[in-house]
């Protein structure tokens, strides 16, 4: 299935290099232009499209006041401003409002077939996610592909946990534990509970029934105090640079980027440190998926 696209913006020049560099590279198929906020929004309540380019400024109602209000109206659709205005504050409240990416004017074909490209793929990473959730919904089981031969879980795991920033923390092992335990059964095999998969790593290397349910609760602490860390992570690096790659990747991949965006503002503030709200299974489900991935040489 094709990302459909479709770009807001009041100025023709633009929306006609953008249509070009979209036709172009392929990154998706574009389904519609509008040339204000008002007219935007209807197409886009119409249209439904995957991905929206809007224009941070526009006379009739403006990309933040448009984005706004469709995210009120419940579009789950991607965002991606379009502006000229080098204005962090700006920049700030476009994120608060749920944009994923800038592309900066004058437009660069570069920086929008990169940004095109990262939005793709998280488009696709989200589509298996959902295909999975579903897939488990419905039968409860997921189907591990077959690996190929030269790398081992232990060894891609370890790779994405460092991309996180989060491989010396002492819930990565567990992580590694727990995907060493789904990925290597040879069959489809149901997918338990957190808690079960929890106590059967901890069967292990622990003997007694007390050890592992002491274990498992210990293991869910030590995975949440390092998904929390991966979390913080992606916000530090979000708030220094927003089109950092590991920060376009990983931040609304793994985890709900309304969290992140909360955490990135509560940094920004110097609020007190806080246990900050992530979705452990979404995130050892994405793990799993990105590990099967780069195991099959993605």
């Amino acid at each position: 299935m094709t990302l459909s696209i479709l770009i807001v913006d009041d100025d023709i020049v633009s929306r006609s290099m953008l249509q070009d560099i979209i036709e172009e590279c392929g990154a998706g198929e574009l389904v519609g232009t509008a040339e204000g906020g008002i007219e935007g929004e209807q197409m886009i309540i119409n249209l439904r499209p995957d991905v929206v380019l809007i224009d941070l400024l526009m006379p009739d109602q403006d990309g933040i006041e448009t984005v706004a209000r469709l995210k009120a109206l419940g579009f789950a659709g991607k965002f991606i401003m379009i502006s000229q205005v080098d204005n962090k504050e700006m920049v700030g409240a476009a994120y608060q409002q749920g944009i994923e990416f800038f592309i900066h004017k004058p437009i660069n074909r570069v920086e929008v077939e990169h940004v095109l490209k990262r939005v793709n793929e998280q488009w696709k990473y989200e589509r298996y996610v959902l295909e999975i959730q579903q897939s488990l919904t419905k039968f409860n089981i997921v189907e591990t592909p077959p690996i190929a031969k030269g790398r081992t879980v232990r060894d891609v795991s370890r790779v994405i946990l460092m991309d996180l920033g989060i491989l010396g923390e002492s819930g990565s092992k567990d992580v590694i534990a727990l995907m060493e335990y789904v990925i290597e059964q040879k069959q489809a095999v149901e997918w338990p509970s957190l808690k079960e998969m929890y106590e059967a790593v901890a069967q292990t290397y622990k003997q007694t029934a007390k050890e592992v349910e002491k274990e498992s609760k210990a293991m869910e602490q030590r995975i949440r105090r390092t998904v929390n860390a991966a979390l913080t992570n992606m916000a530090s690096i979000g708030l220094t640079d927003y089109s950092n790659h590991k920060f376009e990747h990983y931040a609304p991949l793994y985890f709900d980027f309304q969290d992140v965006r909360m955490k990135m503002r509560a940094m920004e503030e110097d609020q007190p440190g806080d246990k900050g709200k992530v979705n452990i299974k979404k995130f050892l489900h994405v793990f799993y998926m990105e590990t099967v991935e780069k195991l099959n040489g993605g």
